[in-house]
This record gives structure tokens, C-alpha cells and sequence, in this order.
């Protein structure tokens, strides 16, 4: 089973446009859809069409429509008291893959709306193959509430994966390494935020992407998985390094990509794969989604993990 908490979640939107976006200019819209998200949420469909149990922790009420959609979709939904409505995040997409986001903040949270949350994570974590804290936190959380969490899920067991950015992510990582995860999930620019490194020469170089990664490692977290979008991802372990680039993908929407590339390495772990085969599942998930509009997650069959190109990367000490 696979755990999920997402403490900022949102209803995702998503308006495809049959032209190029102009600002200030008046557009026709080809498509729009909407359903309930955020990084776990996303993760726990990906684990239902792969049949594999997942629980979703979120901040909502029990007869709330964005539960009732969860758990129409089959996930097994937990929701707990939240501090107001779930947010409402806006995405355009451009014929040529081009995506901008537009994320409201949601709802200003209380002490109490996050320990009901952390409280619920806790209970159920020692039955789950991994715990998934993900995503950006809500307004009057502390940075520091997935480092702590982390710390608190090591006295109750369990493995953690965490997938968050900006000062989140600064905090979980000034806390190694008592807050290190059993794996992380930044992308180039999240890596070069506290490595010092360049954004554009990570998501372009794997081998310095490995070398910043490497700088995780060596203060505790179990794997880093780092996602450099077009260019693959590139994964980190205490035993190696390793670089895969992604089949031919026409890029329809890159909204949740990295998510279902967070899922894919989890499923290949479920399954007892070696670390080159799970950064290939990872990188093959991530990609169908890529390929596919809105915040849609690929069904395994859209998978083609066979063109997936894994190769071992040289010192990264």
C-alpha cells in the first residue's frame, strides 16, 4: 500500500487552448477539464490504475465533491479537518506542449489542522510500503513541517519519499540528517536551489546533476531521484548513479509528469526492481504522462519502458 499525504490539495483545472497564448489577447479553448489533485493525490490515482492499494490523506470535508471524486476513482480517500475550501489551480496548455500554471494559495491553516493531518499520516504509516508526503504546504504552515514529519514517521517505521519545493524543501534539507527521507524527488532547479549549482547546467548535464544529488546522499536520504523533464531523470543511490533518457514523446501537458514519475520508481521498488530498472519505470511513466493532457496519469499499457535508455553514470563522489 502506498500513503499519501497531500497537505495543500487542489481541484486542477485545466484549459487547452488551439493556438499559441497571447497575453492580453481574447483565445479559443479546444478543451477544458477538471478533476481533484495535488502531487499525492496524483500519486494515489497512478497506484489504483496499477492496482496497487493506495490511501490519500487530505485536507477536506468528508462530503466534500473533491472527495466524492476520489473516491469514485476508486482511491480510498481519508479526508481530515481542513482550514477552508480546496484551492482551485488554473493550467493552459498550448498546442505545442507549452503549459502555464496558475496555483491559488488556499486556505490559511491552524496548529491543529496540521497535527490532524500529521496524526493521520502516523497512524497508518507501519502498514504502508511508503509514506508520500507531497507538494507545496498551505498558508501558516511552518517550512518545516515535512522535516519534522519525517521524524516522527521513523519512530512508527515505514519508508518516506518526499516531493516538495522552495522553502519546504530549504528546510528538509537544513534538518539532515535526522529529516532525511528514503528518497527525494527534486527537479534541476529544485536540486540547484541548495546545492549552488546552475538550474540549466543540471537539467542539462546528468553527470552534475548526479555530483549535486550526491551532496543528499551524503547527508543521509536514501535515494534522490532528480527529474531533468526532456532530458530523463537522473538516480542517486549510496551504491551508484545512473542517467535514463526518455523514449520520443510529443509533449501535450508536463502538469503531473513528475508525479507519475515519483510512482513509477515506488512501483518498481513494490516490485523488488534494481535501481537502473526502477529509474526506467520512472522515467517511462513520467513520459506517457507527458504525452497525455491535463493531469492525466498513464495507464500501464501506455507505458513503452522498453525505449527507455538506462546508462551508469562515472564518480560522483
Amino acid at each position: 500500500m502506498i500513503l499519501t499525504l497531500t497537505p495543500n490539495p487542489s481541484i486542477d483545472r485545466t484549459v487547452a487552448l488551439d493556438g499559441e497564448l497571447t497575453r492580453g489577447q481574447v483565445h479559443r479553448v479546444a478543451s477544458v477539464t477538471s478533476q481533484g489533485g495535488g502531487k499525492g493525490v496524483n500519486i494515489s490515482r497512478a497506484a489504483i490504475s496499477a492496482d496497487i492499494p493506495s490511501i490519500a490523506v487530505v485536507p477536506a470535508a468528508k462530503d466534500d465533491p473533491f472527495v466524492l471524486e476520489l473516491l469514485t476513482a476508486g482511491i480510498d480517500c481519508r479526508p481530515v479537518r481542513p482550514a477552508g475550501n480546496v484551492r482551485v489551480n488554473l493550467t493552459i496548455t498550448e498546442p505545442d506542449g507549452t503549459t502555464t500554471k496558475l496555483n491559488s494559495p488556499g486556505a490559511e491553516v491552524l496548529p491543529l489542522h496540521l497535527e490532524l493531518m500529521a496524526q493521520a499520516v502516523l497512524v497508518r504509516a507501519s502498514s504502508a510500503a511508503w509514506t508520500v508526503l507531497a507538494g507545496s504546504l498551505p498558508a501558516g504552515a511552518p517550512p518545516e513541517f515535512y522535516a519534522e514529519l519525517v521524524r516522527r514517521l521513523r519512530e512508527v517505521g515505514g519508508r518516506v519519499a518526499v516531493d516538495t519545493s522552495e522553502a519546504p524543501l530549504q528546510a528538509l534539507v537544513d534538518g539532515l540528517p535526522t529529516s532525511a527521507p528514503d528518497l527525494m524527488k527534486p527537479n534541476g532547479e529544485e536540486l540547484a536551489s541548495f546545492t549552488g549549482g546552475d538550474p540549466d547546467e543540471l537539467e542539462s548535464d546528468p553527470a552534475a546533476t548526479a555530483v549535486a544529488a550526491r551532496q543528499l546522499i551524503d547527508g543521509g536520504v536514501g535515494a534522490v531521484l532528480a527529474t531533468l523533464g526532456g532530458n530523463g531523470a537522473v538516480l542517486v543511490t549510496p551504491e551508484g548513479a545512473w542517467h535514463a533518457t526518455p523514449p520520443p514523446t510529443t509533449v501535450v501537458s508536463t502538469v503531473g509528469a513528475g508525479d507519475s514519475s515519483l510512482f513509477g520508481y515506488l512501483l518498481g521498488d513494490i516490485r523488488g526492481l534494481a535501481a537502473p530498472d526502477r529509474l526506467a519505470l520512472a522515467v517511462a511513466y513520467g513520459s506517457a504522462a507527458a504525452g497525455l493532457p491535463g493531469t492525466t496519469i498513464p495507464q500501464p499499457s501506455q507505458l513503452r519502458t522498453e525505449l527507455v535508455g538506462v546508462t551508469a553514470l562515472g564518480d560522483t563522489s
